[in-house]
């Protein structure tokens, strides 16, 4: 209960002369009082670890947490493409006007190629309901929202253990209930197909699954193709509902085609599917919020109710997206020559993880560490997991300046050429 609000006369007069008066007072302390009951929520993990980061004076300091591409110079990375892009929209001299609620048709129809391939059945036939999204959270946020009220077999989705730390609330926040199936496998840093096969076949039928298209995060573990198969067989047996939250098309490989393998697998075998989409990642527009949300529809006319009712979702959440960024996106995505160049964008960034993850382990073996460190380079993506144990990481940061999350996951875009050898040596030092 908040203490009594006591003025005197002195403030009294005080308060008269800027024109305030006292029961203004009174009311502004009651209003604030009603909130004595707000706990303080815990700091964002990755959050903290940025701001350790910024606090500790050390000159060779390095920042393994944030899920942000930086170039070899570990500076933020404005893509030729983008920026080619963006002057070809200044000198448009397009107006600031609402987009329509789901997006324009042509950003939605730009994107869902990318996703299914060039000349897909499934736009060319209209099968496709798909909205702009706020960035692959918003995107994701929306599909949930839709499920929830509309998918009525089951209000449970299975996501992977681990995942991205945002799908728990997101699909909590839903209304839909979070459960796991098996995934990674800490023994061997990879991935556990054995587990995921056996929980997958037990998850009740007609139950939502929930699918990493690639460069699964946080671990970098994808299964195979041949692996991938045979998750459809028994996704598709199970007649389980697949959403995919594709958040790394192009970044992972450095090829989008191959990045999108599982979505167009499961849609060749004949999986009804829903997918979320972003281009913070691979087109670098983590501020600009691009995304998209595609529901795959049996006929046009499921379309139009499928569109009708997502729209109807968006208007109160949002009302509108924003349009920068999905202008960028579908500039680059419609003009064959920024396309090409885009293309040549994402391999470079893709090509320089993966570069990365091979002089870490070349670093390691010159320290003489003789443990196996094949995962690092058989995980794929931004991220890794390390297998490093918390009291490992809790010496990486004491001792060497090196800030990562306490379950061993490494962003590998804040390894440069400049500063591998110094994280070799600091792992070395606390693994040996």
């Amino acid at each position: 209960m908040a203490a009594p609000f006591i003025v005197s006369a002195a403030r009294r007069m005080i308060l008269a002369s800027s024109g305030m008066k006292f029961n203004q007072m009174v009311t502004v302390t009651q209003i604030r009082s009603k909130w004595d009951n707000v706990e303080m929520g815990p700091p964002d993990a990755i959050l903290g670890v940025t701001e350790a980061y910024k606090k500790d004076a050390n000159p060779k300091k390095i920042n393994l947490g944030v899920g942000a591409y930086r170039d070899d110079n570990g500076k933020p990375f404005v893509l030729p493409s983008v920026k080619q892009a963006e002057k070809i929209l200044f000198d448009a001299l397009l107006d600031h006007e609402y987009a329509p609620i789901g997006g324009t048709p042509e950003y939605c129809k730009a994107v869902a190629e990318l996703a299914f391939g060039d000349g897909n059945n499934v736009v060319k036939n209209g099968l496709n309901a798909t909205v702009q999204g706020i960035s692959g959270t918003g995107s994701l946020r929306i599909g949930l929202a839709f499920l929830s009220k509309w998918y009525q077999p089951s209000k449970v989705v299975y996501i992977p253990s681990p995942s991205w730390g945002n799908h728990t609330p997101l699909i909590k926040h839903s209304g839909l209930e979070v459960k796991q199936y098996r995934y990674y496998d800490p023994k061997t840093c990879g991935f556990d197909f054995k587990g995921a096969l056996a929980d997958i076949g037990n998850i009740p039928d007609s139950s939502i699954i929930l699918l990493h298209a690639c460069a699964h995060n946080p671990t970098g573990v994808d299964p195979k193709p041949e692996e991938w198969k045979e998750l459809s067989a028994v996704i598709k047996k199970k007649n389980l509902f697949p959403y995919f939250d594709m958040a790394y098309q192009g970044f992972a490989s450095g090829d989008v085609d191959k990045d999108a393998f599982a979505v167009r697998l499961f849609l060749t075998e004949g999986h009804t599917i829903a997918l979320a989409q972003s281009f913070a990642k691979n087109m670098g527009l983590y501020g600009e919020r691009a995304g998209a949300f595609t529901v795959v529809c049996s006929s046009e006319e499921e379309t139009k109710r499928v569109m009708s009712q997502l729209k109807i979702l968006i208007r109160p959440m949002y009302s509108n997206p924003p349009v920068h960024g999905a202008r960028i996106v579908h500039t680059i995505l419609s003009r064959p020559d920024l396309k090409k160049i885009w293309l040549g964008d994402v391999k470079l960034m893709a090509d320089r993880i993966i570069t990365m993850r091979t002089k870490i382990v070349e670093n390691l073996k010159k320290e003489g560490s003789s443990l196996n460190w094949q995962h690092i380079t058989d995980q794929i993506g931004m991220f890794c997991f390390t297998g490093l144990k918390p009291d490992q990481v809790e010496r990486l940061t004491k001792e060497f300046s090196i800030f990562l999350t306490k379950d061993g996951r490494i962003s590998v875009a804040g390894v440069t050429s400049g500063n591998v050898g110094y994280l070799a040596n600091a792992i070395h030092q606390v693994t040996k």
